[in-house]
Order: structure tokens, then C-alpha cells, then sequence
């Protein structure tokens, strides 16, 4: 469902570019959820604002359900890539229009590809993501974290997409609640039969949530494994074995 290959990645031009990934290159399975662990700053997100076609300067390939990227971005296949993938941001408030009733951010994206049954689509989208049909008329600063991130979810979900990119869904969320949003993520994706590529520095959330995941380290994939790799502290990598020793999972992952 998601080809990467050789993937690289730079911001800013000239001499103060910043080559931020480097010849990364992964496979996600339909129906798989693939994780991106690593340290701040090793490129993670980066990789999921290049499927999206969020950074401007990037080389390599990238497929999106047989959908190449760059005609998917600006090219004669965007409706068709923006019906296929859609991303659910970090900060569900930033990511939200502080003056727009919540309902409408959800309803808006079915509207401007002129879906049918606009009102009973966002009614059903509520009751997904486990809200009333009376939080459409809420905006962002009425609803908790976890509320606007359910919204979040729900309005990347409105073009019935294939794939949900999922960059650290739950790290901007009280501890409380984040195990709310995991379930919720995990029952959506058995449901609809959804592929998730989930970007997180927490190993107990990729664990959680992923049967494979990739692990980064200053732009590069040092190591992709299993999740009973992982459960096994039996890394290949030595940075691997460190990443899982720093967040105390080791064999109890």
C-alpha cells in the first residue's frame, strides 16, 4: 500500500540546506500498521510530511496504492491521492480552525469533492469516533484534548481514505486519555480495513499499535523489525538495543 524507496529528504537550498532524510526506504502492507520510531529530530515526521507533499524539496520514490507521489502532490492523480491518503496531525488544537464549528471541518472535505449524504456521512463520523452528533455545533476550544483529537481523526477519515499517516497521535494528550485514542485508532483500522503508518518516539505506543516497525537514527533506517523482535529485546542494532533499554520495555515489551 506504501512504497518509500531511496528516499531523501533536505530543507532549504544551497549551502544552508539541511539533508534531514537519507535514502530511506520501507513497505507498508494494505491493511498493516508500520511504525517510526526514533529520536526527535531523526527524520520521522519528515517522511510522513513527504507522502502528504508537505516539504517542498525531496528525491527518490513514493507510491501510494499504485499512486505515484508526485502526480499524486500537484499532478493529473491529486483527487485520487487525497481520497487514498489523509494524515492526522501531532496538535489536534493547532491542527483545527480556532473560528469553525468542528462539525464543519469534518463536512467541508466531502463537500469540496461533492460526495453525497454530506449531513448523514458527519452524523456517522460522530458516532465512530464516539461523539454525539451535538459536538458538531463546538468549537475547538469547547471540547478537550482527546475530543479534538477524536475530531482530528474524524475529519481525515471524511474522504473515506485508504491509508491514515499518523504522526504522534497521542503524545500531546493526558496519559489518561491516550490509551483512548490508541483503541479507538486500532478499532477503526480492523474495521475499515485501514493502513496505518504511525510515527511516534514512544516504543510502548509502536508496540502497541504496530506489527513492523522502522527504526531512525539522524535521517536513516539503521533497522526494521518485527514487533516480537522487539517484545524480545533481540535487536540487530546496536542503537535498537538502546532505544529499547532507555524506554525500560526489553523483554516485557
Amino acid at each position: 500500500m506504501i512504497e518509500i524507496e531511496g528516499l531523501d529528504v533536505w530543507y532549504g537550498t544551497g549551502r544552508q540546506a539541511a539533508h534531514v532524510v537519507r535514502d530511506a526506504s520501507l513497505r507498508v502492507e494494505r491493511g498493516q500498521s508500520f511504525g517510526l520510531v526514533g529520536e526527535s529530530g531523526s527524520g520521522k515526521s519528515t517522511i510522513l510530511r513527504a507522502v502528504t507533499g508537505l516539504v517542498p524539496h525531496w528525491s527518490g520514490t513514493i507510491r501510494v496504492d499504485g499512486i505515484d507521489a508526485r502526480d499524486g502532490h500537484r499532478g493529473p492523480d491529486r483527487p485520487r491521492f487525497l481520497r487514498a491518503v489523509q494524515m492526522v496531525f501531532q496538535d489536534p488544537f493547532a491542527s483545527l480552525h480556532p473560528k469553525r464549528l468542528v462539525g464543519d471541518a469534518i463536512s467541508e472535505p466531502m463537500r469540496i469533492n461533492r460526495m453525497d449524504d454530506v449531513a448523514a456521512r458527519t452524523e456517522a463520523l460522530f458516532d465512530a469516533i464516539g461523539l454525539t452528533p451535538s459536538h458538531r455545533f463546538r468549537y475547538p476550544h469547547e471540547l478537550s484534548g482527546g475530543q479534538r483529537q477524536r475530531i482530528a481523526i474524524a475529519r481525515a477519515l471524511a474522504l473515506e481514505p485508504d491509508v491514515l499517516l499518523l504522526d504522534e497521535p497521542t503524545s500531546a494528550l493526558d496519559v489518561s486519555i491516550q490509551a483512548e485514542i490508541l483503541n479507538l485508532l486500532d478499532r477503526l483500522r480492523q474495521e475499515r480495513g485501514l493502513t496505518y503508518l504511525i510515527v511516534s518516539h514512544d516504543l510502548a505506543v509502536i508496540s502497541h499499535m504496530c506489527g513492523r516497525l522502522a527504526v531512525m537514527k539522524e535521517g536513516r533506517i539503521v533497522e526494521t523489525l518485527d514487533r516480537d523482535v522487539l517484545a524480545r529485546g533481540a535487536a540487530r542494532e546496536a542503537y535498537t538495543r538502546d532505544l529499547i533499554a532507555a524506554s525500560g520495555r526489553g523483554s516485557a515489551a
